[in-house]
């Protein structure tokens, strides 16, 4: 080993890792302060805070990424300061990292050990070992994938365990999950969990971060919670509550307050009959009511997400009939969906909500510059032009960005998830379709997007369909909750009657 990372030592350490009063700052801005944090072998230690809490920041240094301006890092009770993620994963720790980035024309067993291949006579691959040896992994951690396959023909939440398979593959004794189930649903979810309590038992120290806390209480056994990018507290997760952890998170109490009964009639304002698109989903028939927040669960490909896509227009049906407000309506593209009225948030914002490397005032005005346009000219004018329509956004959703001339790409999760929100607003629509709207963003502002479909609901003629896969999100969110199950619908319940156990049980 490198000597400039390892340093001799004679000391021995209880922990994995520490880090002490990590400091980092940007052009003279202290993004992180005292950032600290002591990982245990065989255990998980979820590391929690709201989008700019510093956890992003912390986890860079860790692996490399960052340079740190003052603190330190032990690993094995050895000062190190790695300067790449290379030395990093030479000094035993590998990253699991939120965002995919697979090669889609490689196999699976490729993918895994890319650079790493066993070779025959030094130059050749030796295709039979290595897809042994990548079928070996994928067993070892539960995960039901041919090393053969291609990863252009798996699914989403398939390409996601590929990557986990990936960091584990380099057997490191520290291993960094960051938002892992971000993309996979709630029986990859239970693999996955599976995968980590074989790593537990073989020592490994993972670093577990996600915003959806009820994962932390089932998989965590510690935790460290960073605001306002300080260090806040650390602690046993068998010594916190949910409330208290929340509390932590985002500096305050944080309601949680369920949809109110609905008793009375009112109006259909969106009716699917026997809608089909045979790869995907069947036979769906379902409806819409004026008020109504409706919650589609499933299992990831049970056929939710193509189902509202194609409502949008994105995709078309086979057969089935769809009505807009008491009128038939074929929606054939998306144009056709706005002007009926409709407006999609898309599941994934990365790949299709955003456009990353354009200001945040475009991405919002995006979906209105006919509107705000004259001439072909954009206006700019606070009243009636683009610049109206921005800050009004601004202002709605409380969109935290130093100026709307911003790259959007250097938001964190929740504001980014934001301004796809306000690009959906800004065509005025009455049917809003929500594809996962919470992914990968922090509790509080969670509670403020749940607060905001409660609004949109109140507006006369407006409803919602939510698809979601957490369960705790669409219990509190929905009026009404459709569980879809290998591409039809498998029940309907209240949100008030559902349980955990019930949702579970229907969609598997």
């Amino acid at each position: 080993m490198n000597e400039s990372i390892y340093p001799p030592e004679n000391q021995k350490s209880p922990y994995l890792l520490e880090a002490a009063g990590i400091l980092k700052k940007f052009s003279g801005v202290t993004v992180l302060r005292d950032g600290a944090l002591k990982l245990r072998a065989g255990t998980v230690h979820a590391l929690c805070g709201g989008n700019g809490a510093g956890k992003s920041t912390f986890l860079s240094i860790l692996m490399g990424l960052l340079p740190r301006d003052g603190g330190s890092i032990l690993v094995g009770g050895r000062a190190v300061d790695f300067s790449s993620p290379a030395q990093a994963l030479l000094g035993g720790i590998a990253i699991i990292t939120q965002e995919l980035s697979p090669i889609r024309g490689m196999t699976v067993a490729e993918n895994i050990y890319l650079g790493r291949e066993p070779m025959r006579m030094g130059f050749v691959i030796d295709y039979a070992a290595l897809f042994a040896q990548a079928g070996e992994l994928l067993r070892r951690l539960g995960f039901d994938i041919n090393p053969r396959s291609n990863m252009c023909d798996l699914s989403l939440a398939k390409v996601q365990l590929v990557e986990i398979a990936k960091a584990i593959s380099f057997n490191s004794s520290i291993l960094i999950m960051d938002e892992p189930t971000s993309a996979i649903g709630e029986h990859e979810t239970g693999v996955l969990f599976n995968a980590i309590a074989t790593l537990k038992k073989e020592g490994v120290g993972i670093i577990y971060v996600s915003h959806r806390l009820s994962e932390l209480f089932q998989v965590a056994d510690d935790y460290t919670v960073f605001r306002d990018g300080a260090f806040i507290e650390s602690g046993a997760m068998a010594d916190i509550d949910r409330e208290r952890l929340i509390e932590l998170i985002v500096g305050r109490k944080v309601g949680r307050s369920l949809r109110p009964g609905r008793s009375g009639n009112f109006p259909v304002i969106l009716k699917a009959t026997d809608y089909s698109q045979s790869q995907h989903f069947q036979d769906v028939s379902l409806s819409l009511s004026a008020g109504e927040i409706l919650g589609i669960y499933g299992l990831m490909g049970a056929g939710r997400s193509e189902f509202l896509n194609c409502l949008y227009g994105l995709t078309s049906p086979d057969r089935g009939e769809l009505e807009i407000f008491g009128r038939p309506a074929r929606i054939k593209k998306p144009k056709d969906a706005m002007k009926r009225g409709l407006s999609l948030l898309t599941e994934d914002r990365k790949d299709s909500g955003i456009i990353g490397c354009r200001p945040i005032r475009e991405n919002i005005s995006l979906s209105v510059l006919k509107r705000i346009s004259r001439w072909g000219f954009i206006r700019a004018g606070e009243v009636d032009g683009e610049r109206g329509v921005v800050n009004a956004m601004f202002k709605r959703f409380d969109i935290k960005a130093a100026t709307p001339e911003m790259a959007v790409q250097r938001l964190s999760g929740g504001n980014q998830q934001k301004v796809v929100l306000s690009r959906c607003v800004t065509t005025k629509p009455k049917i809003l379709l929500c594809d996962e709207p919470t992914r990968g963003i922090d509790e509080g502002t969670k509670q403020q997007i749940y607060g905001f479909l409660s609004e949109f609901v109140q507006d006369e003629g407006c409803g919602v369909i939510v698809v979601s896969s957490e369960l705790d999100e669409i219990l509190q969110v929905s009026d009404r909750i459709l569980v879809f199950r290998r591409g039809r619908i498998a029940g309907e319940i209240k949100a008030s009657e559902a349980t955990h156990a019930m949702l579970t049980h229907m969609a598997s």
